[in-house]
């Protein structure tokens, strides 16, 4: 079984400050989480100057304009380069979303590996196409979207130039923070089913409890945001995990896909030592006598020294006695 991967996400949650950016990295690194993953964008790019904020936005900042809001998160080039550098100290996996063209050109001189597709760019086929000719992994996120759309997006990455193999999917609700009963987290086995990629779950939910549930539902890659202290400015704090949280959070997931083991049922080594002490074995109800016909009267099952196992009731049931039995006494044919 493949290990579970555990994305901590810092988003923007660094307020556009490098050295919270960094003590990002120490805590996803200290929490033991897999990869620490940002956004990466060059505002100018991303957004009209005049567009106004998402809901989520609005309620979660002081910010009315996205524009402003984006430029004031924005982090440079050089920034990202102290990251990239200090995730290779603290070792640490650095993942990124580009939010544009630019961006994308960007991580590839960086070097990455691994390139995380942000819901909101899954049907942008420019975008789509320059990653895809990349050839590098690929997670690609599917919040707002439907079935055709990610059919399209994956048909792209691949057209491009991306193994298929090197696709994963993760389910998404692209609110913040989504309620439990708006997960959808079935969407999980669903995706896995239809598409046979590696398939994950990003976690915009306020607890624990769709992360661990979305484990036992097929999710190999967990996807969750965290921040320094959930109480700073900005659209996606309140929704995170903080510090404390976060170590906990992964040593829970871990622990929970650990007890997933393998798609069959069988009986553990451990278990069969135990086998002997727990089944039952077929012993006389009460004294037995040579010649008479064993009944349901007369024998029953026990937890016993080995004999004859309870699944061969039927087979003793009429046969007749060759010897005497004490009652509790083992029975033989």
């Amino acid at each position: 079984m493949n290990n579970l991967i555990v994305i901590a996400e810092a988003g923007v949650n660094h307020n556009g400050d490098l050295k919270k950016a960094l003590k990002l990295v120490d805590l996803a690194a200290k929490a033991k989480a897999d990869y620490i993953k940002f956004q990466t964008y060059f505002t100018e790019d991303l957004v009209q100057k005049d567009f106004s904020c998402a809901n989520y936005q609005k309620s979660n900042s002081n910010f009315r304009n996205q524009y402003k809001m984006l430029k004031k998160y924005e982090l440079s080039e050089s920034d990202f380069k102290k990251i990239f550098q200090r995730c290779k100290i603290k070792k640490i996996k650095f993942l990124s979303s580009p939010f544009d063209l630019k961006s994308i050109s960007f991580l590839k001189r960086l070097k990455v590996k691994t390139i995380k597709i942000p819901s909101g760019e899954i049907t942008n086929i420019p975008y789509l196409s320059k990653i895809g000719s990349l050839n590098l992994k690929i997670i690609l996120s599917t919040g707002m979207s439907n079935l055709k759309e990610i059919k399209n997006a994956l048909k792209l990455l691949i057209n491009s130039g991306t193994k298929r193999k090197n696709i994963s999917l993760l389910h998404c609700n692209t609110e913040y923070p989504v309620k439990l009963e708006e997960t959808n987290l079935k969407s999980i086995n669903f995706l896995k089913r239809k598409f046979n990629l590696k398939t994950g779950f990003s976690d915009h939910t306020t607890g624990f409890e769709a992360s661990l549930t979305s484990i036992g539902l097929g999710a190999e890659i967990i996807e969750k945001h965290f921040t320094l202290n959930k109480s700073l400015a900005g659209p996606d704090h309140k929704a995170s995990l903080d510090q404390k949280e976060l170590v906990d959070f992964v040593t829970k997931l871990k622990k929970a896909y650990k007890s997933l083991g393998q798609n069959r049922k069988f009986a553990s080594n451990k278990e069969l030592q135990n086998l002997k002490f727990i089944r039952k074995n077929i012993v006389a109800k009460k004294n037995i006598y040579k010649g008479q016909k064993f009944t349901e009267n007369n024998i029953t099952t026990k937890r016993s020294r080995p004999g004859i196992a309870s699944e061969k009731w039927k087979k003793v049931l009429k046969k007749t006695s060759k010897f005497n039995f004490k009652k509790d006494q083992n029975i033989k044919i």
